[in-house]
């Protein structure tokens, strides 16, 4: 009967050792479908960005992941949705600087926190803005535009994408800066800004360098500069804003980087499973193809340079924005 028992013991202990690695096996991440959640609509940089980085990743994880458009108050409802999700890593956020450096500043009380509530995963492509002015406008670069306006302020108008979007924030820095005024004219959304710049009824107007290629390649508009911090291979005879100098020694540039975040609260070693399965995707040629040809610059930074860059920008734009007083509406 002790025998019989002994042996019943083992046999146990023996099932019990088994089952370790069969429960680790049956719970390994992922085990179940991802989302990656897009803070806009279907269509521009946020969807497109995350629609190219959901195929591959899916493929180098070995699960589907949906992407879910979420719009609503600009960026704020998607954003804020993965802030609060379940920090497992099965919900994932296409961040950038409209929603995670923007936002910080044009909001007083923003439901999210960029620095504390997400981690980054990666950063995969970034966009500069080309500032455009209307075929007709007398001034031959943005020096000579910059000069008109000091001594006659309020003459010149410049369009945006809609109050607190990265067309006005840009442009509404470039004036503050340069010391200038010039009157701002709201849209809802590019496509209407762009009517009126083509058809002469507002002067200038500052667009992601890939949407405004299309106008200046057409010779529809004329590029005075764009916004990165070195050329854009778009533009290759436009300067930067630092290159023109209208704002002196304030250095002025913004790249629309693009990447995936994870709520804060997600277990390390999940994010390291991302974090490494994203970088395969981000580093291969065919991604980087796929951005450089809608106009983007891939970016393969490592994990301390982004999360340097993001918190330069996300410091760096909330000052600058409460200084200047953009407001959301």
């Amino acid at each position: 009967m002790k025998n019989y028992q002994t042996r019943r013991q083992a046999i146990a202990s023996m099932a019990s050792t088994c089952a370790i690695p069969f429960a680790f096996a049956q719970t390994a991440f992922p085990n179940k479908p991802l989302k990656i959640i897009v803070p806009q609509p279907p269509g521009g940089g946020f969807d497109f960005v995350g629609r190219v980085l959901a195929e591959r990743l899916g493929k180098q994880l070995g699960q589907s992941i949906v992407v879910e458009n979420k719009p609503g108050s600009g960026t704020l409802v998607g954003t804020d949705f993965v802030a609060k999700a379940a920090p497992d890593g099965y919900t994932l956020l296409v961040g950038s600087v409209s929603n995670l450096a923007l936002n910080m500043g044009l909001y007083a009380n923003l439901p999210y926190d960029s620095l504390h509530d997400f981690e980054l995963l990666g950063l995969a492509s970034s966009y500069s803005y080309t500032l455009m002015a209307r075929k007709d406008l007398p001034f031959k670069d943005l020096r000579d535009l910059v000069a008109y306006a000091k001594t006659n302020p309020g003459k010149l108008s410049y369009a945006s994408a809609g109050n607190g979007s990265g067309q006005h924030v840009l442009a509404a820095a470039l004036w503050h800066l340069a010391g200038v005024e010039l009157i701002h004219v709201p849209y809802r959304g590019a496509q209407a800004a762009y009517q009126d710049l083509l058809g002469g009824r507002v002067d200038v107007f500052f667009d992601l360098a890939p949407t405004a290629r299309v106008q200046v390649d057409a010779g529809n508009v004329r590029a005075l500069a764009t916004s990165g911090a070195a050329r854009n291979p778009m533009h290759p005879d436009v300067p930067t804003l630092i290159e023109t100098g209208v704002t002196g020694t304030a250095a002025l540039e913004l790249e629309s980087w693009f990447g995936l975040f994870v709520p804060s609260k997600t277990p390390t070693e999940v994010q390291d499973k991302l974090r490494s399965e994203l970088a395969k995707v981000i580093d291969s040629p065919e991604t980087a193809s796929l951005f450089t040809k809608a106009g983007g610059r891939p970016l393969a930074l490592k994990l301390d340079e982004a999360k340097a860059l993001v918190r330069r920008d996300v410091e760096r734009w909330t000052k600058l924005i409460k200084t200047i007083g953009v407001k959301p509406e």
